[in-house]
């Protein structure tokens, strides 16, 4: 009998051993033991998160494919899709940033090709640990090379996204990545075998031993021994996977294949059991037959993670064709198998048969676990903070400044113009942005999507933090315009076998699903991401969301910086004050975490979403830019330093002027207008709080008496932090 350290080894809890034993009758061969490791791992078999996932609404008017396929799809009208998705690369970021980042982007890029979509936009959402920490520039240098070089080498801009800095991530940086991909409603591919006698093809790069074992080693925590795990992150070619991106696509327009499915986490052994899974059927494969750039055992070739690889199911009689599109592309399409009726994995090396594996038994009987919770303790008094204890600033100049250097509110310019964000020739919003914006050209309309969450308001309060990442997701895709229709999650915690942070996964998903039903956006794909720990530190939870919407005059959304001198400039909503908890102000002035979260109105953002579509699509506004991380006066000077433009600024403060003017409200966006006329008429037609607060002019932001700076300085302040970081 093997010992409960090799279990550990290869990533099994003795339970789960005792439970294969039992499912099989007998004592599980090793590379049925690999083979479990691999499919009941938290990365495959979602274990830990699966009932609480339940909860998520998935269908609605736009949904074509929910959750369970590569990709989300949905309907973007006039005959086309999009399949979008985010997933987390976090270990392999932390182990080997540039290749960990390059192949998170890698992988991304092919759970949405092949559902038949061509990818036409990247995003990320990383978070790093303090600026100070021995390991953060290096882990920066390597993860932004890394996404950068993979996306422009594949030719897919990368036009949005976000930053973050914290020290709950000094230990466990995150890399989020998203992409979302266009195509036909008429020519999606699922990851489905069917067909019994049809032939299984193998296709894309050569399996090596990058990669081994990581699936299993991104569904563990970390140690100080963290290098160890180095031969367990994938490297990744970026050149090649633009010649399989190409070959699947061109494969696709003709009716040769019944399925396809990216060789992901634990590559050849959850591609086929997922695709004999939802086929109801089983597959034989020959490993022998796997192209290899080395001598390797079977075990080694159902465990790669090598990438650039799919997994195919092509038409009886359609085999030629498929090895000719791929030998045009200088591929690899190697006939490994077929399609059996028996719903086992029969494995053969050397015609011998070497394992005979029940699909159901790796798929859907892997363990589930509840796993208990609890309130952890810091809850009770971490919202409980009192502002009034807070001291008034004297300057308020220096108190800006002093934030827009933070890392938080710095210019990312500097990170993302290292990514190419306008090849494809489609991009209308470029990064900086409060959300991408592409247009799709075979029907003039456009597709928007944004990343956002804030850490400290889900640890704050799991529940209400991650309807404030939703609603702040939503309000950014109306801010250009956009008319929000599905999201895709990527859930970022520690370890799930501590019950406080399950307690934080539960609140948080709760929190999600009921926002999710009341503002109509279903879920339609994503990823939990656990054990983001280190030696007993887990992160701040972290639900990143990706969001996104349609709209029909792409050309018309706003960007955040200001046009044009003595514009009128309009607040939409109410600021509500001391809307503290979690700010930007309490974190990077006073060094605390803590207070009670700003609240959701839904109301007022279905009256915003309203009044925005409308105006964006009439013309009636030049910029616009919504009220978050620093409050409206972040946000205003956000809009004069993208514009290069000042604004004189008369807003209502009637009591401390902090307590208003870094109040993160939600609900609120400021606009310059194009016709003054036209945006108050229509928001006295909604029922929408709007206010005259402005003007553009010059070169200067004065706000009341507590501001007067001039753009030139809060741009330079503004540009100190990742000009540090890259000089």
């Amino acid at each position: 009998m093997i010992s409960k350290e090799e279990l550990e080894a290869m990533g099994l809890k003795l339970e789960e051993y005792e439970l294969l034993r039992e499912k099989l009758g007998r004592e599980p061969k090793t590379i049925e033991l690999d083979i479990a490791s691999a499919m009941w791992s938290e990365h495959c078999s979602y274990k830990s998160s699966k009932v609480h996932l339940k909860k998520f609404p998935t269908t609605g008017e736009h949904v074509v494919i929910g959750p369970g396929e590569n990709a989300g799809v949905v309907d973007i009208r006039d005959g086309y899709v999009a399949a979008f998705k985010m997933e987390s690369h976090n270990h392999p970021s932390f182990i080997e940033p540039y290749q960990g980042a390059a192949t998170g982007v890698g992988g991304i890029l092919r759970d949405v090709f092949t559902m038949g979509a061509r990818p036409v936009l990247n995003m990320d959402a990383l978070f790093f640990g303090h600026p100070d920490y021995e390991r953060t520039k290096f882990l920066i240098d390597g993860v932004v090379r890394g996404v950068g070089d993979y996306g422009n080498c594949v030719g897919v801009p990368t036009i949005g996204g976000m930053t973050v800095f914290d020290e709950c991530y000094n230990t466990n940086n995150l890399v989020n990545a998203f992409t979302l991909g266009v195509g036909k409603k008429d020519k999606i591919f699922l990851g489905v075998a069917k067909g019994v006698g049809n032939p299984v093809f193998y296709v894309g790069s050569k399996t090596g031993k990058d990669g081994i074992h990581g699936a299993t080693m991104a569904s563990a925590s970390f140690d100080e021994n963290f290098e160890d795990d180095r031969p367990a992150v994938q490297v990744g070619d970026p050149f090649t996977e633009k010649l399989l991106l190409e070959a699947c696509l061109e494969l696709m327009e003709e009716d040769v294949i019944e399925g396809i499915q990216d060789m992901g986490a634990a590559g050849l052994t959850s591609s086929s059991f997922e695709m004999a899974e939802r086929g109801k059927v089983g597959l034989k494969l020959y490993l022998d037959r796997v192209p290899t750039r080395q001598k390797m055992t079977p075990n080694e070739i159902m465990l790669s993670e090598s990438q650039e690889r799919m997994l195919i199911i092509s038409k009886k009689g359609k085999e030629e064709r498929v090895k000719e599109i791929f030998k045009k592309w200088n591929l690899d399409a190697e006939i490994i198998g077929e399609v059996i009726e028996k719903k086992n994995i029969e494995l053969y090396w050397n015609n011998e048969l070497i394992a005979d594996i029940n699909v159901s038994l790796m798929v859907d009987n892997a363990p589930i676990y509840n796993r208990p919770v609890k309130k952890p303790k810091y809850i009770e008094t971490i919202e409980a903070f009192d502002f009034d204890k807070l001291k008034e600033p004297e300057n308020y100049n220096e108190i800006l400044l002093k934030l827009l250097s933070s890392p938080d509110l710095s210019d990312k310019g500097l990170l993302y113009e290292q990514y190419d964000s306008t090849v494809q020739t489609n991009t209308i919003l470029r990064p900086g942005s409060d959300a991408a914006v592409i247009r799709i050209k075979e029907t003039g309309k456009g597709v928007a999507a944004t990343t956002d969450v804030n850490p400290r308001y889900v640890y704050i309060n799991p529940k209400q933090g991650a309807k404030l990442a939703f609603i702040e997701a939503y309000r950014n895709l109306i801010t250009v315009g956009a008319k929000p229709i599905a999201l895709t999650d990527c859930l970022n915690y520690g370890n799930p076998e501590n019950p406080e942070i399950m307690w934080q996964f539960k609140e948080s998903t709760d929190g999600l699903s009921e926002i999710c039903k009341s503002m109509n956006v279903p879920v339609v794909s994503g990823n939990v991401s656990f054990y983001n720990e280190t030696a007993g530190k887990n992160i701040y939870p972290t639900p990143t969301i990706g969001m996104v919407g349609i709209t029909d005059k792409p050309l018309n959304a706003p960007s955040i910086g200001f046009k044009k001198e003595k514009s009128s400039i309009y607040m939409l909503g109410k600021i509500v004050e001391k809307e503290l908890g979690g700010s930007v102000y309490l974190k990077w002035i006073f060094n605390r975490v803590e207070g009670r979260l700003p609240h959701v109105n839904e109301g007022e953002h279905k009256k915003l979403a309203e009044f925005m579509q409308q105006a964006v699509y009439d013309g009636a506004i030049l910029s616009a830019h919504d009220v978050s991380d620093g409050g409206i006066i972040v946000c205003l000077a956000e809009m004069c330093m993208a514009g290069d433009i000042g604004a004189e600024v008369e807003l209502p403060v009637e009591k401390r002027a902090d307590f208003y003017l870094f109040s993160e409200t939600q609900g609120v966006i400021v606009i310059e207008s194009n016709n003054d006329e036209y945006v108050e008429s229509l928001a006295a037609k909604i029922g929408l709080n709007i206010e005259k607060i402005g003007k553009t002019d010059r070169d200067r932001l004065m706000i009341n008496d507590f501001v007067n700076l001039d753009v030139k300085s809060m741009k330079q302040k503004n540009g100190q932090f990742f000009k540090e970081i890259f000089e």
